[in-house]
């Protein structure tokens, strides 16, 4: 897949000194995953003729960002989880400590990326790429889902509060993923990014909803990690919160707003579309 020999490129060798925690941040990063919101990225670079050296450096910078999250979230201070994309976490694989190193580093590596390669027509530009990718990683937006969702355990949410929650948790790296990777390129009037930008938070809900249906339904093996983990710790979910017949219903809802949101590109929204079906279909 090109996208592991673009992410085995910005990674260091697990050769270069410190050797074990490269190795580790290879070990996270590498081998595994469905690779979404890379996907989304290169979509999204298709409605402005994005050059494809662009679009792999925001998308691999948003990849590493979500590999991060997913190597801490799993850390015995937040999840506690030792599966991941199906082996052993980072921190059971080598330590906590490492794990821990592992997370800040693929963070810097990120923005690294995204400062030192030309990923914009105007540095302007680039600049507020770089500001977006922050926005959507920090307190504002991922990390900041983050502390919503472990403050949450064991309480009751509705679903405003639910769908606060993972806009942030889930939906800005998503939303991120898409606009970075239509920003690489030119012709997308501000009209149009509206619209993107209404596909991208559409689809990284539905991704959420889809995700917590999952956990209800599908298999440790299915899933690459250990099911079932949201009701075991007491998390508020769209199936705790709708039930399932009705969380179904809102991901077939969300679904359709993100398609009609594209209905004005045409053609060069195909692969947007067929990734907003993917992440509906996922096997349940």
């Amino acid at each position: 897949m090109r996208m592991e020999e673009v992410l085995e490129q910005f990674l260091p060798s697990s050769e270069l000194a410190p050797q074990r925690l490269h190795q580790a941040m290879r070990y996270a990063a590498l081998g595994g995953g469905k690779r979404v919101r890379p996907l989304l990225a290169f979509a999204a670079g298709e409605l402005s003729s994005a050059p494809l050296a662009r679009v792999e450096a925001v998308a691999s910078a948003v990849e590493l960002i979500h590999v991060y999250s997913l190597v801490h979230d799993d850390l015995p201070c937040m999840d506690n989880d030792d599966l991941r994309r199906g082996k052993p976490t980072c921190h059971v694989e080598f330590d906590e400590a490492t794990a821990l190193l592992v997370g800040d580093s693929l963070q810097s590596l990120a923005f690294q990326i995204v400062a030192e390669r030309p990923i914009a027509h105007s540095p302007s530009l680039q600049l507020e790429m770089i500001r977006l990718l922050a926005l959507a990683a920090g307190s504002r937006g991922m990390a900041g889902g983050q502390a919503i969702d472990l403050a949450s355990v064991g309480k009751t949410l509705n679903q405003t509060e639910l769908e606060f929650m993972h806009i942030h948790k889930t939906g800005a790296l998503i939303r991120a993923a898409v606009l970075l990777g239509a920003h690489c390129g030119d012709g997308v009037d501000s009209g149009q990014l509206d619209a993107v930008n209404h596909y991208a938070q559409c689809i990284g809900l539905a991704f959420q909803v889809v995700d917590d249906i999952l956990d209800v339904e599908a298999s440790t093996a299915t899933l690459g990690k250990t099911a079932g983990k949201d009701a075991e710790n007491n998390k508020p979910t769209y199936v705790s919160i709708l039930g399932l017949n009705a969380a179904r219903e809102l991901a077939q809802e969300l679904h359709q707003n993100a398609l009609s949101a594209l209905v004005e590109f045409g053609d060069q929204a195909n692969r947007l579309a067929q990734l907003a079906d993917f992440i509906l279909r996922r096997p349940f």
